[in-house]
C-alpha cells in the first residue's frame, strides 16, 4: 500500500532504549507524536498555525499497539492515514513500520479536537484547513480500514 502521506522516518535512539534491550513503550508514543507533527503541518494546523491564531490540536484519546520490537539504530518509518474528520475533530491512525525490513512495529489510533486557546474550548477549524482535510480524506477513503482500528481492551474470558 503506498504511504498516504510522505512518512515520518527516523532511527531508534540510544536514550529510548529501555532495560530489557529494546525501545521504550513511551519513545513509540513520541516517535507517532512527531508522525502527528507532520500530519498537522500538511493541514496548515501546525506549530506556525498555534503561534499566529492562538488555536491549536489537542489529543482527546489513543490507543497504542505494540506488535514487534525495534532496538538501538533501527531506521522507523510512520504513515498516517486520515479516518474521519469533522469541523473540530480529527480521527487518525499511523502505522509504524522497520524501514527497511517492512515488518509492522506499532501502531496508533488518535481522536484529536481543534481548539481555542484562550477558552480554552472547542472552536471550528479555518476553511483552509477543513479543504485540507477534505482533499486528504477524499485521498484517503480508497484505503482499507486499518485491521487494529476501533480496538478496545478487555479480559477475555472463558464462558
Amino acid at each position: 500500500m503506498p504511504p498516504p502521506l510522505s512518512p515520518f522516518k527516523t532511527a531508534v535512539q540510544p536514550d529510548w532504549i529501555d532495560y530489557n534491550g529494546h525501545m521504550n513503550v513511551a519513545f513509540y508514543v513520541l516517535a507517532f507524536d512527531k508522525a502527528t507533527d507532520g500530519l498537522l503541518d500538511h493541514l496548515g494546523l501546525g506549530e506556525a498555525y498555534r503561534r499566529a491564531t492562538n488555536r491549536s490540536i489537542y489529543v482527546l484519546e489513543a490507543h497504542v499497539t505494540y506488535d514487534r520490537e525495534l532496538t538501538l539504530g533501527e531506521p522507523l518509518a510512520i504513515d498516517t492515514q486520515l479516518i474521519d474528520a469533522d469541523a473540530k475533530r480529527l480521527h487518525f491512525f499511523h502505522r509504524m513500520t522497520h524501514a527497511e525490513e517492512g515488518y509492522l512495529a506499532a501502531t496508533s489510533e488518535l481522536m484529536a479536537l481543534h481548539v481555542d486557546l484562550a477558552g480554552p474550548k472547542a472552536a471550528a477549524m479555518p476553511q483552509a484547513a477543513l479543504a485540507a482535510l477534505e482533499r486528504l480524506r477524499a485521498a484517503h477513503r480508497v484505503l482499507p480500514p486499518p485491521p487494529q482500528l476501533g480496538r478496545r481492551i478487555a479480559l477475555k474470558r472463558p464462558a
